[in-house]
């Protein structure tokens, strides 16, 4: 009896450690590892065909973007795609620097673009449809002002639309750029772009590839996403009242208009690099409230369990939100198991399995997206270099799931909004919160003092 007790302890012990990153981590890395390979093979064999340079509208929202603009503009002529068949809108969301100046420039640069420049409401969404209904040719494509293009991502974008003609929504692969990572001075705040570069790879490369084969892309990216003209316009276009419109587009396309969703792995495009830890912090705190937001409009209402499960929508809230919580009460109980006779020594061994668990699911997402690579051998090159920083990559996902958690609370007495509070903000409300109720406790043991002590009479 008490060996079936102590192997019953054991075993839930080590099972609620393991299950979620077996279950949730191991599982999909290995089934996406090998499903790579049949994936790469397809995708060799679609670019071996000469399809025709239709035409294509690409739609940059623009708000206060002077600094970013013009290399954004400069990246779209050094493609390889011919400018006369690409046509540009350019749409202002009531910014109050002098982007117009910077695009009055970039027509004199680059004359055999063909740009346009509107003026919409304020608001990413209100631009984006704005142009929607201006725009021209087979193919829309949507790019932030922000970030540059691989020199022949949009003609990868058109080859594999063109190669697949029942698909009609695909996002591009985001990444770090590389030569600004560089730049930055000092150890650790290299490490920390490069971590962030490192998880982009992976998640666009590895992850949403194997979410590809399985339908189950979450987002289409509001930084490179493409669609066919007549599948966006047979939507209910961008939602005005929601922080995440290009989730809610994606959305839409899955659910409304039955439509499969892709990534289009060699068409890249490259962003800046985070700024800082509060920048960080609000970016991913908008994109966990901004999924929950669009999660509430799409819940799946069958009845049927079974489908209900494997729904896309539910298994992310799954995991992003209910499994939030054990894990979290994992996290922190670790301190707790010490007092429940659990030994350092055990607490340690297991902290390290799952450690090595991560790890190892780093380095398999690591070769998956090397892969993909291959065709860009600069960065490949930069890429590959760079396997050291696979066992930092547990450690930057246990800081960001942190973030999603507080972004999950957050939501819950919160409107959604672009402006939030950043990590120095909420540090500062802690610890304002911290003395508040401390400050209370000593005025009431005051209180409490003066009430059983009595003074002494002269």
């Amino acid at each position: 009896m008490i060996t079936i007790k102590q192997f019953l302890h054991s075993f839930i012990f080590w099972g609620a450690w393991i299950i979620i990153p077996v279950l949730m981590e191991i599982v999909p890395s290995v089934l996406g590892f090998l499903m790579i390979l049949r994936r790469r093979a397809r995708n060799h064999r679609q670019r071996k065909m000469s399809p025709a340079k239709p035409e294509i509208s690409l739609i940059i929202p623009v708000y206060n973007s002077a600094g970013t603009l013009e290399a954004c503009i400069r990246s779209i002529d050094a493609c390889d795609y011919p400018d006369d068949r690409i046509r540009i809108y350019l749409v202002n969301n009531m910014g109050k620097d002098n982007s117009f100046e910077i695009f009055t420039k970039c027509q004199q640069l680059y004359p055999k673009l063909r740009m346009q420049w509107l003026n919409a409401k304020q608001g990413k969404s209100r631009a984006l449809n704005l142009a929607l209904y201006n725009s021209d040719g087979k193919y829309i494509m949507n790019l932030d002002s922000d970030g540059i293009l691989e020199p022949h991502a949009l003609s990868n974008m058109v080859m594999k639309f063109e190669a697949n003609p029942e698909l009609n929504c695909m996002t591009g692969a985001i990444l770090i750029e590389p030569r600004l990572i560089e730049e930055y001075k000092g150890f650790f705040p290299r490490l920390l772009r490069k971590m962030e570069f490192m998880e982009y790879a992976q998640a666009f490369l590895a992850g949403r590839s194997y979410a590809s084969e399985t339908n189950s892309v979450y987002t289409l990216s509001g930084a490179f996403s493409a669609f066919r003209k007549s599948a966006i316009l047979s939507s209910n276009l961008y939602n005005t009242n929601t922080i995440c419109e290009d989730t809610q587009m994606t959305f839409q396309m899955r659910y409304m208009n039955g439509e499969r969703v892709e990534v289009c792995e060699n068409a890249l495009f490259f962003v800046d690099p985070i700024e800082g830890l509060n920048k960080l912090y609000t970016q991913r705190q908008r994109w966990q409230r901004g999924s929950l937001e669009v999660a509430r409009q799409f819940l799946n209402k069958n009845d049927d369990f079974g489908k209900s499960v494997l729904d896309v929508n539910v298994r992310t809230l799954l995991y992003d939100h209910t499994f939030a919580f054990p894990r979290m009460i994992w996290y922190l109980a670790l301190i707790c198991l010490i007092a429940m006779n659990y030994s350092g020594y055990v607490i340690l061994i297991s902290t390290g399995v799952i450690m090595l668990l991560y790890v190892m699911v780093g380095y398999l997402y690591f070769m998956t997206s090397s892969f993909f690579l291959k065709e860009f051998e600069e960065l490949h090159h930069y890429y590959v270099s760079h396997w050291w920083v696979i066992p930092f990559l547990p450690l930057f996902n246990f800081f960001v799931f942190f973030i999603r958690l507080s972004g999950v609370i957050n939501s819950i007495n919160t409107d959604s909004a672009w402006k939030t509070r950043n990590f120095t903000d909420e540090k500062r409300a802690f610890s304002d919160v911290i003395r508040g109720d401390f400050h209370r406790f000593f005025v009431w043991r005051e209180k409490l003092r003066s009430l059983v002590n009595v003074k002494e009479e002269s």
